[in-house]
């Protein structure tokens, strides 16, 4: 029971400097991006999309570090937004069938974003009150 307790001390530390690593390179990838902004004095949709996608992130983080739980619509959501971006950086090199392909992609995640909510809410999760995360848990909040 003891190691137990140590091997979950260790690896939510671990946890805690991988979220704190997230968060410091986003914070330099904000930086940098508006630092290329400021240098051709022009903010682009692109440029805007990519900001949205390291908030997003941020977002993800957060909610990852209250509930210690990944939240899995987050990372669609910027899989979404990525492949916008990705329309509008290379849709003129695009062949219809790509553009397509990439259109069906979205749809087919923001579907799934839409099963992922409908079953958060009518098929929520049981609290485990056994585990010993959820005490850590409590002791966090």
């Amino acid at each position: 029971m003891n190691k137990n307790r140590t091997v979950n001390k260790v690896l939510h530390a671990i946890e805690q400097v991988g979220l704190l690593l997230i968060i410091i390179a986003t914070i330099i990838a904000v930086g940098q991006e508006l630092m290329v902004m400021i240098n051709k004095m022009n903010v682009d949709l692109k440029d805007l999309l990519l900001l949205f996608i390291y908030l997003e992130i941020i977002a993800m983080v957060k909610i990852y570090y209250e509930q210690h739980r990944l939240p899995i619509r987050y990372p669609i959501y910027i899989a979404i937004v990525a492949l916008a971006r990705y329309i509008i950086l290379d849709s003129k090199s695009f062949a219809q069938w790509q553009l397509f392909e990439v259109a069906i992609t979205i749809l087919l995640l923001t579907l799934s974003v839409l099963i992922v909510r409908y079953g958060h809410t009518k098929l929520p999760y049981q609290e485990s009150k056994t585990s010993e995360h959820n005490d850590t848990d409590k002791s966090h909040r």
